[in-house]
């Protein structure tokens, strides 16, 4: 197991990276590089070091007892953060007849196989481009060469890398709790994850019966079900001490949406934090009546709350807090929780507080243990379930042990937080000097003390992909475009700035910074962008691309910016400096701002076809809250969103965009998982809330989505640049679930003028407001002018009126609208304020559009209002009923055009067509569940049986 040195000729040029650790993170951390190499186009070999006869299992996943469950639901355990159904479809795949879900407990050992498979198609979709190995040696040394490193196995091999990746976690459990007899003792099991060693103390029938296990976290969850379960001695009884003597707490069966908290103003000392985190968790409970939601959004949070502590307070978290977060932190599967409360209410199993003092051997096999608490027991096996030993200095691992010796003044790594691993800038060691010279990465385990929470696959998958990234800059770095556009290969120190992309931009740094947070706020769908993107001119008068963003935004997203002279300045400053994806996007906005459904849309769509990862291009070609996009065609906007895969990968932005796309696809559970993937990874993405929105509403999850929503737009979502539209979905919620007065607070405080003015004015709140009086406010009189019989809202309040919505809105949005979706809205809110004249100047506008949809589709809309307004009922309703099929090429989401079918409902019992509304209602319950129709189906078949 010699390479030849790098620099002999006889050796190929293909960089080699050692995995040190075939287990989960080395496994992760394996797929992501592969993956990544493979979308590079960048030939590498891979080689796992790790004694295990095959990847993926090691101590987490090792375990061949199907009693032993992933303590995260299967939706949670994906590899792929771009796909976060991919463990989920690979279970169903390998077994057809499973009837379980992404919300199922599987057993660990699937997740192993799973692991395997992953790894294995990776390699395989590369089609030799990459390639990789399994050497069954331990390694124990890592030396940093003049080209690389010098791994050197325990049976004295050694392998030249490029770069090495240390995946080992911790590699031992510690003992030091244990007195030297207990130590010294046959009857002793100081690791219980090792082949076999479960095994034999369960088929021992000849000693006493009990067993003591130390330790009350997971590890002895999964120790306690495999010792009582099957053909264990029916006598058994466990007795499970740790020196606070607290299980695990345990996954709800019904798990609700994580509520990510806001922290920038949480402060950075210990005290304020557990202040803080209480009063998080307290308001969660009391909206969701549960404590779960709040310690889960906390999770996402808890890097960047530990970043803030200093070293003195991190060491006394550990010290006083970290006990209470893992017990709440890492729970048990619910089936598992059951076992063990019947476990013990069967007393076979008892938990207790207390430590082992003393052990003495008994005459006919076991041990007499000695407890804190006074007490004694007699016991066939004493089992350790401790779990590691936290401190890498004193884990005696002699892999860790040679990273921490100092080697020609200095040590290659160097002891983070309480020694829980090793300090790292962004996963690359560093050394005892402060450098990171040496090539050498870790994740995982080994990164708890800079992180805390680094060993949950969630976590560790994130870090594999960056590491991954990482390597490959480091062995393989691509091309790099220099100031005066010029390609190099390798590094160059004066290299043009990036965007949060990677795509280089021609300006100066200082601009840069500001232009980068301005367009992160836009992808977020964060107010302040445009004042950022206004500061990056200024700064850089001649930076074109800030100059052209901000005349985007004016023309298409409502932004705070001069048009005409943006994109002036943008013409002017690219022909002096820019590249050619710079002259492009220059270019499509020129032209969108000239002709923005022609030679525009076709000069967008060129662009992203040229520079797929243009965020600025690809938001405005995308119909989203912020922009209208270039089609109104479902299957073309799904196409787009789709096809730009390959391009962003697992990046949280277009995760967030995707998750949409699946929404609309009627694909719920996918959609849901995507937008909390994204969410996982940014905590503020407008987009990810919006599907995750759009998910809570199809599926009829009213009320937890009301409390979600509210959250979020508390915390992460205050600083949300369309505030109203998510006003507007919990508005819709608290419609369906009848509860008016609820709707007519949040309207006056969050969608009433002047809070909201322009289109969002006409989208959300004029829309709601006529939804509000269609399907409630004068639901009781349309049945009664239809047919008669009792009041479904008895008492209910007229809705506020629609008249000063409109004068918050634009005369030219209401009297000649551009887009389809605009002009269907502008419609409705007319139509709402009674104003027939303004409604038939609206429809002759659309009668004579040269857009089909809106002459075709909104035209016949405005003729059923205009009926309706006429007390015309019947053709009302027959207008609507024609055209509710073309609907959706008017665009907007399924929610959004629901206005339209609660019209023809309202149509139809005031024309005393109580049949046909029935039924479509019985189909719309059919297809989600929903209070309001229910009882609103109620009304009509108490006043039209069937």
């Amino acid at each position: 197991m010699r390479p030849a040195h790098p620099t002999d000729p006889t050796r190929s040029t293909r960089p080699t990276v050692a995995v040190l650790g075939a287990g989960a993170a080395g496994t992760l951390a394996a797929i992501h590089l592969v993956r990544t190499a493979g979308r590079r186009a960048t030939a590498v070999d891979v080689v796992l070091l790790d004694p295990a006869d095959r990847w993926g299992r090691g101590v987490a996943f090792g375990t061949a007892d199907d009693g032993h469950l992933l303590n995260v639901v299967a939706s949670g355990m994906s590899a792929i953060p771009e796909d976060p159904g991919h463990f989920v479809a690979w279970l169903g795949r390998q077994d057809p007849s499973w009837e379980g879900s992404g919300a199922t407990f599987v057993p660990r050992r699937q997740f192993a196989l799973y692991l395997d498979d992953t790894l294995t198609d990776a390699v395989a979709s590369t089609y030799g481009l990459v390639t990789l190995a399994h050497r069954r040696r331990r390694a124990v040394s890592v030396r940093r060469t003049a080209s690389g490193a010098l791994v050197t196995t325990a049976d004295g091999g050694e392998l030249r890398a490029d770069a090495v990746v240390v995946a080992t976690g911790l590699p031992a459990v510690g003992s030091r709790w244990a007195p030297e007899a207990l130590r010294s003792s046959p009857f002793y099991v100081p690791d219980p994850w090792l082949p076999g060693a479960i095994d034999v103390v369960r088929r021992d029938h000849a000693g006493p019966p009990d067993v003591l296990v130390v330790g009350t976290g997971l590890t002895m969850v999964d120790v306690v079900l495999s010792l009582t379960a099957g053909d264990a001695r029916a006598d058994r009884r466990v007795r499970a001490v740790s020196r606070r003597g607290r299980l695990p707490e345990v996954h709800s069966d019904d798990p609700k949406l994580a509520a990510i908290p806001d922290v920038a103003d949480w402060g950075s000392g210990l005290g304020e934090l557990r202040e803080q985190v209480a009063a998080h968790v307290a308001r969660v409970a009391e909206a969701t009546g549960d404590w779960r939601p709040a310690v889960d959004g906390l999770r996402f949070q808890v890097s960047a709350l530990w970043d803030r502590l200093s070293e003195s307070d991190r060491l006394e978290f550990l010290a006083t807090d970290a006990a209470d977060w893992n017990v709440v932190r890492h729970r048990m599967a619910p089936s598992s929780g059951r076992a063990l409360a019947r476990l013990r209410s069967a007393g076979r199993l008892h938990v207790g507080a207390a430590e082992v003092v003393d052990v003495t051997p008994l005459a006919r096999g076991g041990l007499e243990v000695l407890l804190s608490d006074g007490t004694s027991a007699k016991v066939g096996w004493v089992v350790n379930c401790t779990g590691p030993q936290a401190d890498v200095r004193a884990l005696g691992d002699p892999l860790v042990d040679d990273l921490l010796r100092t080697r020609g003044g200095a040590a290659a790594a160097t002891p983070a937080t309480g020694g829980m691993g090793f300090r790292t800038a962004a996963g690359r060691l560093v050394d005892s000097v402060g450098t990171t010279e040496a090539p050498i990465w870790t994740l995982g385990a080994l990164r708890r003390g800079e992180l805390w929470e680094s060993t949950a696959v969630p976590e560790i998958r994130a870090q594999a992909r960056a590491v991954g990234a990482a390597v490959l800059d480091a062995v393989a770095p691509q091309p790099r475009r220099l100031a005066d556009g010029r390609l190099v290969s390798g590094r160059h120190p004066v290299a043009r700035p990036r965007d949060p992309l990677g795509l280089p931009i021609s300006t100066t740094a200082e601009a840069a910074t500001a232009y980068n947070a301005g367009l992160e706020r836009v992808m977020r769908l964060q107010a302040g962008g445009d004042d950022l993107l206004r500061q990056a001119a200024e700064l850089d008068p001649g930076f074109a691309l800030a100059h052209a963003a901000r005349a985007l935004l004016g023309h298409e997203a409502g932004g705070d910016a001069d048009v005409a002279s943006s994109l002036r300045a943008a013409q002017e400053a690219v022909r002096v400096r820019g590249d050619a994806r710079e002259s492009s996007l220059v270019d499509v906005v020129t032209r969108r701002v000239h002709d923005v459904h022609g030679a525009g849309t076709q000069a967008l769509m060129s662009h992203i076809a040229a520079h797929p990862r243009d965020v600025l291009a690809v938001s405005a070609a995308v119909p989203t809250i912020a922009f209208s996009g270039v089609t109104d065609v479902q299957q073309e906007a799904w196409e787009l969103v789709e096809g730009l895969a390959p391009a962003y990968g697992d990046h949280w932005w277009y995760i967030s965009l995707l998750a949409f796309t699946r929404q609309d696809q009627g694909r719920f559970d996918e959609a849901g998982l995507l937008a909390e993937s994204a969410l996982s990874c940014e905590p503020s993405s407008g987009h990810a809330v919006h599907a995750l929105s759009h998910v809570m509403y199809e599926t009829g999850q009213h009320e937890d989505g009301l409390v979600w929503l509210d959250h979020w737009v508390r915390e992460s979502g205050r600083s949300a640049s369309h505030r109203a539209h998510f006003s507007w979905h919990a508005a819709l919620h608290e419609l369906v679930l009848g509860d008016t007065e609820a709707v007519r607070a949040r309207y006056y405080s969050q969608l009433a003028p002047p809070t909201v003015t322009g289109v969002r004015a006409l989208v959300d709140s004029a829309s709601l407001l006529w939804r509000w009086r269609v399907t409630t406010a004068g639901w009781d009189a349309a049945v009664a002018d239809g047919h008669g019989g009792p009041a479904a809202f008895d008492g209910e309040a007229a809705a506020p009126p629609v008249r000063p919505v409109l004068s918050a809105v634009e005369p030219a949005l209401l009297a000649a609208p551009e887009t389809p979706f605009v002009a269907l809205h502008a419609a409705l809110a007319l139509a709402g304020a009674g104003d027939a004249a303004a409604l038939r100047t609206l429809r002759a506008h659309c009668l004579a559009a040269a857009d089909g949809t809106v002459r075709r589709v909104v035209t016949t809309v405005c003729d059923s209002l205009l009926a309706a307004l006429d007390e015309r009922w019947g053709v009302a309703a027959t207008l609507l009923t024609d055209v509710l099929p073309l609907l959706v090429r008017v665009g907007g989401s399924a929610a959004q055009r629901e206005v339209v079918e609660d019209s023809l409902l309202f149509f139809l019992v005031h024309d005393g067509q109580l049949g046909a509304a029935a039924a479509l209602l019985e189909a719309r319950l059919d297809r989600r569940p929903s209070p309001l129709d229910r009882r609103r189906l109620r009304g009509v078949l108490t006043a039209h049986p069937v």
